[in-house]
């Protein structure tokens, strides 16, 4: 059984579609290779991110630099998180509404302090998620080697 014309123009509707997308997230494409395998990769440690910081000048840095922006934004999304929903409940004393704002607080907080930490580790100098492949790459050749 052949095709319909309409499955035809479904599927290649939908194929347009996720080259659109795909164009505009390439993150999706870079990081399948490592999400879609059949074994997923053993976590690793501090200790293996600082042996890879160590190991490479180029990406080591970045990834270092990225890092420490995550910890900011962390910061900060615990810190839009509380007090998002402090005011919240000492307004309304509802919980469900001290609740949203808890994870909206916590959104835009993260968004925030990402924001914060890219202007002052000037992340848009570097190419933070070549750094991370980098990274991913080399951990998966130590976890191939160790076994």
């Amino acid at each position: 059984m052949g095709e319909s014309s309409s499955e035809s123009f479904l599927k290649k509707y939908w194929e347009g579609y996720k080259e659109f997308w795909a164009e505009r997230f390439p993150f999706t494409d870079i990081y399948s290779r490592f999400i879609n395998r059949e074994e997923s990769l053993p976590p690793w440690s501090e200790s293996d991110v600082g042996d890879f910081i160590a190991s490479d000048p180029v990406h080591g840095p970045t990834l270092k630099i990225a890092r420490e922006a995550t910890k900011i934004a962390l910061a900060g999304g615990a810190i839009g998180a509380v007090s998002t929903a402090g005011f919240a409940w000492k307004y309304s004393r509802s919980l469900h509404g001290a609740g949203l704002s808890f994870v909206a607080g916590a959104v835009f907080g993260w968004t925030f302090g990402q924001e914060i930490a890219s202007h002052w580790y000037q992340l848009y100098r570097l190419d933070t998620m070549a750094a991370q492949v980098k990274f991913m790459e080399w951990w998966e050749s130590k976890c191939q080697r160790r076994s």
